[in-house]
């Protein structure tokens, strides 16, 4: 399923059962420049102006793993604070996997999730909720081998059968898939909507649709697009998506009382 790519910045809408939600693979806050620049990614994570953001490649590779971007700046310079996933001290991801939400949002619950893979794969979970509508948002970034991005993908799922509460569920992140079907995408589409907001990689010239954002059904997507700026090209390798979500409150409801 795909929705037709927008390429402006759009407003969040801020009405019961309507949610804004995007990814964005930050690269270690490395841009397209080689600089290591924080401040512009808080920027353009400011500009896509969503309520929840998952972020990946949070963290840097190697030695302490530290993050690229300290949860004080994040609550500092933006309307988000983000949720700190890491198990060593200096990291704020999970497998370099973060999440964002707006100022005024409650976190209900968090936890990681581990992924099969030849190379530390994860994903993180958390809860939320805003008003009186409740949204379950995963963050993750699949791996490079179809053999692994599928079982990851399976992994997911099976992970969040298992859980004793049923929410609207979003996930979201960077697939590495090259196809716009099948692989790990045939997993997700047996039960989810899998949404294509558009070409996101290479910033400098987007052709790939690795970046994916996936729902249950009981989500109506009314728009969404890839965020284009000027700003944004020159921030990571990849491009933020973006969508805007409506939560089917009967169909929620229903799922919840199964």
């Amino acid at each position: 399923m795909g929705i037709g790519v927008i390429d402006v910045h759009r407003p969040t809408d801020n009405g019961t059962g309507m949610i804004c939600v995007a990814s964005y693979n930050i690269r270690k806050s490395v841009g397209t420049d080689w600089r290591r620049d924080p401040a512009r990614i808080l920027d353009i994570i400011s500009e896509v102006d969503a309520d929840v953001i998952a972020l990946q490649e949070v963290d840097r590779r190697f030695g302490s793993r530290s993050t690229s971007l300290s949860p004080e700046m994040i609550a500092e310079r933006t309307d988000y604070f983000a949720i700190s996933f890491g198990v060593r001290e200096q990291s704020l991801g999970w497998h370099g996997n973060t999440i964002l939400y707006r100022k005024g949002m409650t976190v209900l619950d968090t936890m990681t999730l581990t992924l099969p893979a030849l190379e530390p794969r994860g994903a993180v979970l958390a809860d939320l909720q805003r008003g009186d509508d409740k949204i379950r948002v995963i963050g993750l970034h699949l791996g490079l081998v179809d053999l692994w991005r599928r079982r990851q993908a399976q992994s997911v799922l099976n992970q969040l059968d298992v859980l004793d509460e049923a929410l609207p569920t979003v996930i979201m992140g960077d697939l590495n898939q090259w196809t716009t079907e099948g692989g790990c995408l045939a997993h997700f589409a047996e039960n989810h909507q899998v949404i294509a907001p558009g070409p996101s990689f290479h910033s400098s010239r987007p052709v790939l649709n690795f970046d994916r954002i996936i729902t249950t059904l009981d989500i109506e997507v009314t728009a969404s697009g890839v965020h284009k700026s000027d700003l944004a090209r020159r921030g990571s390798d990849h491009l933020p998506v973006w969508a805007r979500l409506k939560i089917n409150a009967v169909a929620a409801g229903m799922a919840q009382s199964a």
